[in-house]
Protein backbone atom coordinates (compact mmCIF):
# COMPACT_ATOMS: atom_id res chain seq x y z
CA UNK A 1 0.00 0.00 0.00
CA UNK A 2 1.10 3.56 -0.85
CA UNK A 3 0.41 6.13 1.42
CA UNK A 4 -0.24 9.54 0.74
CA UNK A 5 -0.67 12.78 1.92
CA UNK A 6 -2.59 16.00 -0.15
CA UNK A 7 -3.71 19.31 -0.22
CA UNK A 8 -7.04 20.54 -1.68
CA UNK A 9 -7.77 24.09 -1.26
CA UNK A 10 -6.71 24.94 2.24
CA UNK A 11 -7.17 21.35 4.06
CA UNK A 12 -4.87 18.19 4.13
CA UNK A 13 -5.69 14.63 3.72
CA UNK A 14 -4.41 11.52 3.76
CA UNK A 15 -5.24 9.21 0.88
CA UNK A 16 -3.94 5.91 -0.85
CA UNK A 17 -2.49 5.91 -4.34
CA UNK A 18 -3.73 2.78 -6.26
CA UNK A 19 -4.15 1.89 -9.97
CA UNK A 20 -2.41 5.56 -10.11
CA UNK A 21 -5.02 7.25 -9.04
CA UNK A 22 -4.89 9.42 -5.62
CA UNK A 23 -8.53 8.57 -3.04
CA UNK A 24 -9.29 9.37 -0.04
CA UNK A 25 -9.05 6.87 2.58
CA UNK A 26 -11.66 9.04 4.85
CA UNK A 27 -14.61 8.61 2.70
CA UNK A 28 -13.73 5.60 1.94
CA UNK A 29 -13.85 4.50 5.79
CA UNK A 30 -14.87 6.73 7.84
CA UNK A 31 -13.71 5.26 10.92
CA UNK A 32 -9.87 6.20 9.06
CA UNK A 33 -8.70 9.80 9.94
CA UNK A 34 -8.24 12.78 7.26
CA UNK A 35 -4.56 13.17 8.36
CA UNK A 36 -1.50 10.89 8.63
CA UNK A 37 -0.41 11.80 12.01
CA UNK A 38 -3.97 10.72 14.04
CA UNK A 39 -3.57 7.76 10.96
CA UNK A 40 -0.37 6.52 12.18
CA UNK A 41 -1.13 7.07 16.38
CA UNK A 42 -3.89 4.18 15.27
CA UNK A 43 -1.50 1.68 15.02
CA UNK A 44 -2.35 -1.31 13.35
CA UNK A 45 -6.29 -1.65 13.81
CA UNK A 46 -6.16 1.92 11.73
CA UNK A 47 -3.57 0.42 8.91
CA UNK A 48 -5.60 -3.00 8.51
CA UNK A 49 -8.55 -1.07 7.58
CA UNK A 50 -6.46 1.01 5.37
CA UNK A 51 -4.92 -2.18 3.62
CA UNK A 52 -8.35 -3.79 3.40
CA UNK A 53 -10.22 -0.11 1.50
CA UNK A 54 -6.13 -0.67 -0.71
CA UNK A 55 -7.06 -3.88 -1.47
CA UNK A 56 -10.58 -3.23 -2.31
CA UNK A 57 -9.78 -0.37 -5.06
CA UNK A 58 -7.18 -2.62 -6.56
CA UNK A 59 -9.49 -5.69 -7.23
CA UNK A 60 -12.64 -3.04 -8.82
CA UNK A 61 -14.49 -3.95 -5.83
CA UNK A 62 -14.42 -0.69 -4.70
CA UNK A 63 -14.59 2.09 -6.47
CA UNK A 64 -14.34 5.51 -4.57
CA UNK A 65 -13.89 9.01 -6.73
CA UNK A 66 -10.80 10.01 -7.52
CA UNK A 67 -9.11 13.59 -6.39
CA UNK A 68 -7.97 15.25 -9.34
CA UNK A 69 -7.20 19.08 -7.84
CA UNK A 70 -4.72 18.51 -5.38
CA UNK A 71 -0.75 19.28 -4.40
CA UNK A 72 1.03 16.30 -3.10
CA UNK A 73 2.63 16.86 -0.11
CA UNK A 74 5.64 15.03 1.97
CA UNK A 75 4.05 11.67 3.00
CA UNK A 76 4.18 12.62 6.83
CA UNK A 77 3.81 16.37 6.35
CA UNK A 78 4.42 16.82 10.19
CA UNK A 79 6.44 14.29 11.60
CA UNK A 80 7.25 13.92 15.63
CA UNK A 81 10.68 13.70 14.69
CA UNK A 82 13.31 13.38 12.50
CA UNK A 83 16.74 11.76 12.80
CA UNK A 84 19.24 10.72 10.07
CA UNK A 85 21.59 7.96 10.41
CA UNK A 86 24.69 6.94 8.62
CA UNK A 87 24.50 3.00 7.56
CA UNK A 88 26.66 3.04 4.54
CA UNK A 89 30.03 2.37 4.87
CA UNK A 90 30.73 2.93 1.48
CA UNK A 91 29.81 6.52 1.76
CA UNK A 92 31.55 7.37 4.91
CA UNK A 93 34.96 5.64 3.89
CA UNK A 94 34.71 7.69 0.61
CA UNK A 95 34.10 10.86 2.52
CA UNK A 96 37.14 10.41 4.64
CA UNK A 97 39.44 9.03 2.03
CA UNK A 98 38.85 12.09 -0.09
CA UNK A 99 39.71 14.41 3.58
CA UNK A 100 42.89 12.05 3.79
CA UNK A 101 41.60 10.74 6.96
CA UNK A 102 41.50 7.14 7.72
CA UNK A 103 38.52 5.21 8.05
CA UNK A 104 36.88 5.72 11.84
CA UNK A 105 37.01 2.06 13.26
CA UNK A 106 34.07 3.42 15.84
CA UNK A 107 31.85 3.00 12.35
CA UNK A 108 31.68 -0.75 12.64
CA UNK A 109 30.90 -0.75 16.29
CA UNK A 110 27.53 0.77 16.62
CA UNK A 111 25.03 2.77 14.22
CA UNK A 112 24.54 6.63 15.02
CA UNK A 113 22.27 9.50 14.05
CA UNK A 114 21.94 13.10 14.34
CA UNK A 115 18.17 14.91 14.72
CA UNK A 116 17.68 17.40 12.43
CA UNK A 117 14.50 19.98 11.89
CA UNK A 118 11.25 18.44 11.99
CA UNK A 119 9.81 21.68 11.08
CA UNK A 120 11.50 21.73 7.62
CA UNK A 121 9.93 18.86 6.13
CA UNK A 122 8.80 18.85 2.36
CA UNK A 123 7.94 16.83 -0.53
CA UNK A 124 7.30 16.99 -4.08
CA UNK A 125 7.73 20.26 -5.77
CA UNK A 126 9.67 23.47 -5.61
CA UNK A 127 12.46 23.93 -2.54
CA UNK A 128 13.52 27.53 -1.90
CA UNK A 129 16.76 28.28 -0.40
CA UNK A 130 18.54 31.21 0.59
CA UNK A 131 22.07 32.66 -0.60
CA UNK A 132 23.73 31.14 1.87
CA UNK A 133 22.51 27.60 1.18
CA UNK A 134 23.88 28.08 -2.51
CA UNK A 135 27.24 27.91 -1.19
CA UNK A 136 27.95 24.74 -2.56
CA UNK A 137 24.31 23.24 -2.01
CA UNK A 138 24.06 19.51 -2.20
CA UNK A 139 21.60 16.26 -2.43
CA UNK A 140 21.71 13.43 -0.40
CA UNK A 141 19.72 10.37 -1.58
CA UNK A 142 18.89 8.45 1.02
CA UNK A 143 16.16 5.82 2.04
CA UNK A 144 13.58 7.12 5.35
CA UNK A 145 11.72 4.96 7.49
CA UNK A 146 8.44 5.95 9.30
CA UNK A 147 7.70 4.50 12.85
CA UNK A 148 4.11 3.37 13.43
CA UNK A 149 4.08 2.26 16.80
CA UNK A 150 5.01 3.60 20.80
CA UNK A 151 8.51 2.08 21.42
CA UNK A 152 10.98 2.23 23.75
CA UNK A 153 14.06 -0.33 24.66
CA UNK A 154 13.28 -2.26 22.06
CA UNK A 155 15.47 -4.98 20.45
CA UNK A 156 16.93 -4.98 16.94
CA UNK A 157 15.60 -8.30 16.36
CA UNK A 158 11.94 -7.03 17.02
CA UNK A 159 12.52 -3.45 15.60
CA UNK A 160 11.16 -4.69 12.11
CA UNK A 161 7.62 -4.00 13.87
CA UNK A 162 8.03 -0.90 14.81
CA UNK A 163 8.28 0.00 10.76
CA UNK A 164 5.02 1.43 9.14
CA UNK A 165 6.54 2.19 6.01
CA UNK A 166 9.68 3.22 3.85
CA UNK A 167 10.02 6.68 1.65
CA UNK A 168 13.00 8.02 -0.31
CA UNK A 169 14.68 11.22 1.43
CA UNK A 170 16.60 13.89 0.02
CA UNK A 171 18.87 15.08 2.90
CA UNK A 172 19.35 18.75 1.34
CA UNK A 173 22.57 20.25 2.50
CA UNK A 174 24.63 24.09 2.04
CA UNK A 175 27.87 22.76 2.71
CA UNK A 176 29.60 25.76 3.63
CA UNK A 177 27.57 26.17 6.35
CA UNK A 178 27.89 22.82 7.54
CA UNK A 179 31.86 22.45 7.31
CA UNK A 180 32.28 25.42 9.33
CA UNK A 181 29.78 25.20 12.06
CA UNK A 182 31.12 21.39 12.16
CA UNK A 183 34.19 22.60 13.27
CA UNK A 184 33.23 22.98 17.03
CA UNK A 185 32.31 19.57 17.15
CA UNK A 186 28.49 19.93 17.67
CA UNK A 187 27.50 17.91 14.39
CA UNK A 188 24.80 19.44 11.36
CA UNK A 189 22.55 22.34 12.41
CA UNK A 190 22.61 25.12 9.71
CA UNK A 191 23.59 22.85 7.15
CA UNK A 192 20.98 20.62 7.11
CA UNK A 193 17.89 22.23 8.94
CA UNK A 194 16.20 24.21 6.13
CA UNK A 195 15.09 21.14 3.86
CA UNK A 196 14.66 17.55 4.30
CA UNK A 197 12.51 16.13 1.61
CA UNK A 198 10.46 12.72 1.97
CA UNK A 199 8.35 11.16 -0.94
CA UNK A 200 6.32 10.55 -2.62
CA UNK A 201 4.63 8.22 -0.86
CA UNK A 202 4.77 6.07 2.59
CA UNK A 203 5.00 2.44 1.19
CA UNK A 204 4.00 -0.01 3.70
CA UNK A 205 6.67 -3.18 4.32
CA UNK A 206 4.13 -6.01 2.19
CA UNK A 207 4.89 -4.30 -0.41
CA UNK A 208 8.69 -5.04 -0.43
CA UNK A 209 8.58 -8.35 0.34
CA UNK A 210 9.48 -9.60 -2.86
CA UNK A 211 12.86 -7.34 -2.97
CA UNK A 212 13.78 -9.13 0.90
CA UNK A 213 17.68 -10.49 1.21
CA UNK A 214 19.92 -11.05 4.10
CA UNK A 215 21.72 -8.64 6.61
CA UNK A 216 25.24 -8.04 6.48
CA UNK A 217 27.54 -10.66 8.25
CA UNK A 218 27.05 -9.75 11.98
CA UNK A 219 24.13 -7.80 11.54
CA UNK A 220 20.01 -8.18 12.69
CA UNK A 221 16.66 -6.60 10.55
CA UNK A 222 15.62 -6.46 7.55
CA UNK A 223 17.30 -5.19 4.06
CA UNK A 224 16.22 -4.96 0.35
CA UNK A 225 17.30 -4.95 -2.98
CA UNK A 226 16.47 -1.41 -3.75
CA UNK A 227 18.00 0.69 -6.45
CA UNK A 228 18.55 3.20 -6.04
CA UNK A 229 19.04 6.73 -8.71
CA UNK A 230 19.32 10.89 -8.60
CA UNK A 231 19.71 12.40 -11.77
CA UNK A 232 20.23 15.85 -11.76
CA UNK A 233 18.78 18.32 -14.94
CA UNK A 234 17.83 14.29 -16.52
CA UNK A 235 21.38 13.24 -16.00
CA UNK A 236 22.24 10.40 -13.42
CA UNK A 237 25.10 11.67 -11.25
CA UNK A 238 24.71 8.94 -8.25
CA UNK A 239 23.67 4.93 -8.64
CA UNK A 240 23.82 2.85 -5.32
CA UNK A 241 21.59 0.28 -3.61
CA UNK A 242 19.59 -0.06 -0.24
CA UNK A 243 20.96 -3.91 0.19
CA UNK A 244 24.40 -2.23 0.37
CA UNK A 245 23.63 -0.78 3.89
CA UNK A 246 25.80 -1.86 6.50
CA UNK A 247 23.56 -0.84 9.74
CA UNK A 248 20.01 -1.99 9.15
CA UNK A 249 16.94 0.04 10.06
CA UNK A 250 16.14 -2.02 12.70
CA UNK A 251 19.71 -1.38 14.15
CA UNK A 252 19.33 1.85 14.08
CA UNK A 253 15.66 1.77 15.61
CA UNK A 254 17.43 -0.21 18.48
CA UNK A 255 19.55 2.56 19.55
CA UNK A 256 17.04 5.06 18.59
CA UNK A 257 14.70 3.77 21.56
CA UNK A 258 17.37 3.13 24.15
CA UNK A 259 16.01 5.01 27.23
CA UNK A 260 13.75 6.97 25.57
CA UNK A 261 10.24 6.60 23.43
CA UNK A 262 10.03 6.23 19.62
CA UNK A 263 6.44 7.20 18.70
CA UNK A 264 4.52 6.86 15.25
CA UNK A 265 5.06 9.57 12.87
CA UNK A 266 8.70 9.96 14.17
CA UNK A 267 11.07 9.94 10.43
CA UNK A 268 14.70 8.16 9.96
CA UNK A 269 17.35 8.32 7.18
CA UNK A 270 19.37 5.78 6.36
CA UNK A 271 22.36 8.12 5.46
CA UNK A 272 23.93 8.86 2.41
CA UNK A 273 24.25 5.98 0.10
CA UNK A 274 27.85 5.72 -1.82
CA UNK A 275 28.13 8.38 -5.08
CA UNK A 276 24.87 9.40 -2.85
CA UNK A 277 25.82 13.60 -2.81
CA UNK A 278 28.04 16.05 -4.82
CA UNK A 279 30.50 15.82 -1.79
CA UNK A 280 31.54 12.89 -2.19
CA UNK A 281 31.13 12.74 -6.37
CA UNK A 282 33.50 16.07 -6.39
CA UNK A 283 36.27 14.41 -3.76
CA UNK A 284 36.54 11.19 -5.43
CA UNK A 285 36.68 12.66 -8.65
CA UNK A 286 39.37 15.55 -7.61
CA UNK A 287 41.71 12.69 -5.99
CA UNK A 288 41.64 11.14 -9.13
CA UNK A 289 42.01 14.00 -11.25
CA UNK A 290 42.78 17.89 -10.00
CA UNK A 291 41.43 19.12 -12.87
CA UNK A 292 37.83 17.63 -11.96
CA UNK A 293 35.23 19.95 -12.45
CA UNK A 294 33.13 19.99 -9.51
CA UNK A 295 29.38 20.60 -9.44
CA UNK A 296 26.53 21.47 -7.02
CA UNK A 297 23.26 22.66 -7.31
CA UNK A 298 22.25 25.66 -8.74
CA UNK A 299 18.67 27.66 -9.25
CA UNK A 300 16.67 25.94 -11.78
CA UNK A 301 17.39 22.44 -11.24
CA UNK A 302 15.78 20.07 -11.89
CA UNK A 303 16.80 16.97 -8.78
CA UNK A 304 14.59 13.21 -8.97
CA UNK A 305 15.60 10.54 -6.97
CA UNK A 306 14.24 7.20 -7.85
CA UNK A 307 14.28 4.09 -5.88
CA UNK A 308 13.12 0.62 -6.69
CA UNK A 309 9.40 0.27 -5.36
CA UNK A 310 9.21 3.47 -3.55
CA UNK A 311 8.80 5.84 -6.68
CA UNK A 312 10.28 9.17 -7.90
CA UNK A 313 10.24 12.35 -5.75
CA UNK A 314 11.10 15.08 -8.14
CA UNK A 315 11.91 18.99 -6.94
CA UNK A 316 12.90 21.95 -8.41
CA UNK A 317 15.41 24.32 -6.75
CA UNK A 318 14.89 27.65 -5.99
CA UNK A 319 15.99 30.90 -5.20
CA UNK A 320 14.58 33.41 -1.97
CA UNK A 321 14.55 36.71 -3.22
CA UNK A 322 16.88 38.35 -0.79
CA UNK A 323 20.50 39.23 0.00
CA UNK A 324 20.11 38.10 3.19
CA UNK A 325 23.43 36.55 4.72
CA UNK A 326 24.63 34.88 8.06
CA UNK A 327 28.12 34.24 6.42
CA UNK A 328 28.13 38.20 6.15
CA UNK A 329 27.47 37.93 9.69
CA UNK A 330 30.55 36.33 10.98
CA UNK A 331 32.88 38.33 13.21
Amino acid sequence: MKLVSYKTEDREHLGVYANGHIYNLNSCDKLIPDNMNAFLEGGEALMERAKRVNQDILTGALSPKEEVFYELLAPVPHPTSCRDGYAFRQHVAAARRNRKVDMIAEFDQYPIFYFTNHNAIQGPGEIECMPDHFQKLDFELEVAIVIGKKGRNIKAAEADEYIAGYMIMNDMSARTLQMEEMLLNLGPAKGKDFSTIIGPWLVTPDELASYKVPAKDGHVGNNYNLKMTCKVNGIEVSSGNMADMDWTFAEIVERCAYGVDILPGDVIGSGTVGTGCFLELNGTGLLNDPNYQVQWLQPGDHVEMEITGLGALSNTITKADTDFSILALKK
